[in-house]
């Protein structure tokens, strides 16, 4: 451990120390919590890494007030913090305190946000401990917002910005993230960012606060997540315009030359990072995300929540209510109100269990579901009720 911790010392990055003498690449796990039993009160994705003043400023192994006296001695902590020890529970206590004086969402947006990027461990413990509470605040409504007014609030980036200035040097770009055991990846374009229409390179907050998600209620290891924006340009006036907007200030690419970066990005992630790696399509415009999953479905592993996410959850909810009612799903209609992603995705998933559980052809199925224009019906309403 002294050897290894001279080399970070004089220089030397935890990327370039012997992975075989070392956890998962990185320096000896003196925690010890790669081996954690169920005796041992630790969050089980932690390895510990480099020392003193790099390891508190190391957001995904620094705990703040919580290193004990043998770790500030291992670790070259004393006289980097207070003297004080304070337990994981009480900075708990202490953080949610603070957010819930603020009044604001958005506030208590930046303060979790600012705190994953200095104590990876306690925002999770703080997330999955108080999830009813801070679930609206890491991620729908108030990701919006923060969406919104991303360029504005950028302190530190989160995950990958590839652009089409990386064009044709895209696997180089995936290269640099420090991380090489990636499982899951989502990723955006920012055309179509929640309701809110197209942000850009804005729509980060969207694939960060998912895989926050991903982590907090299913248990998958922060180091293997990654979240991504595609920068294509913006068609938005008003970002084009701002001068805090962090994107491409160019119109939106389309065509080939999207399809042909699309593609590039695609395959840069296989190579990567292996054909088991799940790709999550995140508010993507409709045009695109049916077209990426039809494209990339029998090739790659991906997923799209706006289309299937939400269609699966829509469909059990009718099955259960089946339950109660009675019947089944071909003695009924179903009626639309719009036809976006996942609108369409809910009606073809409907179509496709009615037809299993028929035997129809799913060209028969489609017939019994109905998709109203939402401008038709608000022209309607505006006439009705004035």
């Amino acid at each position: 451990m002294e050897s290894t911790l001279k080399d970070i010392r004089d220089g030397a990055s935890v990327l370039d120390l012997d992975p075989k003498a070392t956890v998962g690449g990185g320096v000896e796990d003196l925690y010890g919590e790669d081996f954690a039993t169920e005796d041992q009160l630790v969050t089980p994705w932690t390895v510990s890494v480099a020392s003193g003043y790099s390891l508190l400023r190391d957001p995904r192994h620094n705990k703040g007030l919580a290193f004990n006296e043998k770790e500030r001695d291992a670790h070259y902590l004393r006289g980097l913090l207070p003297p004080v020890l304070s337990t994981q529970e009480l900075q708990e206590r202490k953080l949610m305190n603070n957010i819930r004086e603020y009044q604001v969402p958005l506030q208590k947006y930046m303060a979790m946000m600012d705190l994953q990027e200095r104590n990876e461990r306690l925002f999770y413990k703080l997330l999955i401990d108080n999830v009813e509470e801070l679930l609206p605040v890491v991620y729908t409504p108030t990701v919006g917002e923060a969406c919104q007014k991303y360029g504005s609030i950028f302190r530190r980036p989160q995950g990958l910005y590839i652009s089409l200035k990386e064009k044709g040097k895209i696997l180089e770009v995936l290269k640099n993230w420090p991380e090489r055991r990636i499982q899951v990846i989502v990723v955006t374009d920012g055309e179509r960012i929640l309701g809110l229409g197209d942000l850009g390179c804005q729509g980060m907050g969207i694939p960060v606060g998912k895989l926050s998600l991903y982590t907090a209620l299913g248990g998958v290891r922060p180091s293997a997540c990654l979240p991504i924006t595609i920068d294509v340009g913006t068609n938005n006036e008003k970002l084009l315009a701002n001068e805090f907007y962090i994107g491409l200030k160019q119109r939106r690419a389309t065509g080939k030359e999207y399809s042909e970066f699309l593609q590039e990005f695609m395959s840069a992630v296989k190579q990567n990072y292996g054909e088991k790696v799940l790709i999550q399509f995140e508010d993507f415009a409709n045009h695109n995300a049916f077209d990426l999953l039809a494209k990339y479905g029998t090739s790659h592993l991906v997923f799209n929540d706006d289309i299937q996410g939400t269609a699966s959850v829509v469909l059990a909810g009718i099955v259960s209510a089946l339950q109660l009612l009675g019947g089944t799903l071909a003695d009924h209609k179903f009626l639309f109100l719009g036809a976006g992603e996942a609108g369409t995705g809910i009606a073809e998933l409907i179509a496709l269990e009615m037809s299993r559980q028929t035997k129809c052809p799913i060209e028969e199925t489609r017939k019994k579901i109905w998709l109203v224009d939402s401008r038709v019906v608000e022209f309607f309403m505006k006439i009705c009720f004035g």
